[in-house]
């Protein structure tokens, strides 16, 4: 007897894409809440790799747990699309970020939905949606009124933030020289 595992996944992801069984039901206050959160991949590449399948793995098996367990759980997916990964990926691509970046989120998302994670697709979010990062700027704003605020560089390139709390810095997918700055 042969495996059709194209036939079977095809047919378990249609009815997941029907019947919306990962779906976080708002305002449901018969159940327990669980959030389960990834880092959202940065779509600066051409698709996923195994550095995004595994710790994605791990959050889909306790997802899938606490939902069996009787959990409302949200388990959202979106893309880190804003910022210096994306930009440098276009500038290596030679084309305009916003056109790299819807097509290789819609490639991620694909490939996403082809691994079987239990994300719910209808709180999908991108970081470079003005609907999302409004919200960032907003509370940027909040914590800068409050004094709160990155201040920036040290010699080492570490960035310095809210009152001399030190984070390493390191930007990601380049070789640039750090700099200090006041920022």
């Amino acid at each position: 007897m042969n495996y059709d595992f194209t036939a079977i996944e095809r047919k378990w992801q249609e009815k997941w894409l029907a019947e919306k069984p990962f779906a976080a039901v708002t305002g449901d206050t018969t159940r327990e809440k669980f959030f389960g959160l990834i880092e959202f991949p940065y779509p600066s590449g051409q698709g996923l790799h195994v550095g995004h399948a595994r710790p994605f793995t791990a959050m889909d098996v306790i997802c899938r747990k606490k939902r069996m367990q009787g959990y409302n759980v949200l388990f959202p997916i979106g893309y880190d699309s804003f910022g210096l990964p994306t930009e440098n990926y276009a500038i290596k691509t030679g084309e305009h970020p916003a056109k790299v970046t819807a097509r290789n989120m819609s490639v991620f998302h694909n490939q996403l939905k082809l691994l079987g994670f239990s994300f719910d697709y209808s709180r999908e979010l991108y970081t470079s949606d003005p609907d999302y990062y409004r919200w960032t700027q907003w509370i940027f704003l909040k914590l800068f009124e409050k004094g709160l605020y990155p201040n920036g560089y040290d010699e080492d390139g570490n960035v310095i933030y809210f009152y001399n709390q030190r984070v390493t810095y390191q930007p990601h997918e380049t070789n640039q020289p750090y700099e200090l700055k006041k920022l």
